[in-house]
């Protein structure tokens, strides 16, 4: 069972590429980060179950590890593009100004903020191209890094613990397969629907 799915996430370079395309998402939304962050926490489980079985496994994620590294690559992630926002100038600004789901986001964000509640930041996490909105919406607004930045730490976490968690326990209740991590990210996609109906609905004042 484990050689069907943690071969593909054996060994130190997962942390690399995890990392890469976490940070990478925030650009490219479609970049498949949350199926490699669930197939790596699938292959950590497959890889203690062959321990606990007295069997050696190939090399596989430690789960802590890996809740950190998809983390902190998200808060990088979101840092760069915020910091590109902030400098995107008069262009930038005409850009959200054309689109009026980008004109109301970065009017609810500021709202959060300003109230001193980030809540839609993590919220936005989960949904999808949801932290890319809030990312650079947040930096073309001049919002202060000391107010987004711990959201945007939070959302991070919440995000890497809640998916690592999903493929960690959906290898341990049905096993390092392939189906496993179908329903791992069957839940981690309804979590984002979720999110962005949430998002959508959610009172601008």
């Amino acid at each position: 069972m484990f050689e069907s799915v943690g071969s593909l996430a054996a060994g130190p370079w997962v942390y690399a590429v995890v990392a890469l395309s976490v940070l990478l998402d925030v650009f490219l939304p479609v970049l498949p980060s949350g199926v490699l962050v669930i197939t790596a926490a699938t292959a950590a489980a497959a890889g203690s179950g062959a321990a606990a079985a007295g069997r050696v496994p190939h090399e596989v994620p430690d789960i802590l590890a890996l809740i950190l590294c998809a983390a902190t690559a998200s808060v990088l992630g979101d840092l760069v593009a915020y910091r590109l926002a902030w400098r995107g100038g008069e262009r930038l600004d005409r850009a959200i100004a054309r689109s009026r789901r980008l004109t109301t986001a970065q009017e609810r964000l500021g709202e959060a903020l300003a109230r001193g509640g980030g809540a839609l930041v993590v919220l936005a996490r989960f949904a999808p191209a949801g932290r890319s909105i809030v990312s650079l919406c947040a930096g073309a607004a001049h919002r202060r890094a000391r107010d987004f930045l711990p959201w945007s730490a939070l959302a991070g976490l919440s995000w890497a613990g809640y998916s690592v968690a999903l493929g960690y326990y959906g290898a341990q209740w049905l096993g390092a397969t392939w189906l496993s991590t179908g329903v791992s990210l069957a839940a981690l996609f309804g979590a984002g629907a979720a999110a962005g109906f949430l998002v959508r609905r959610r009172p601008a004042s």
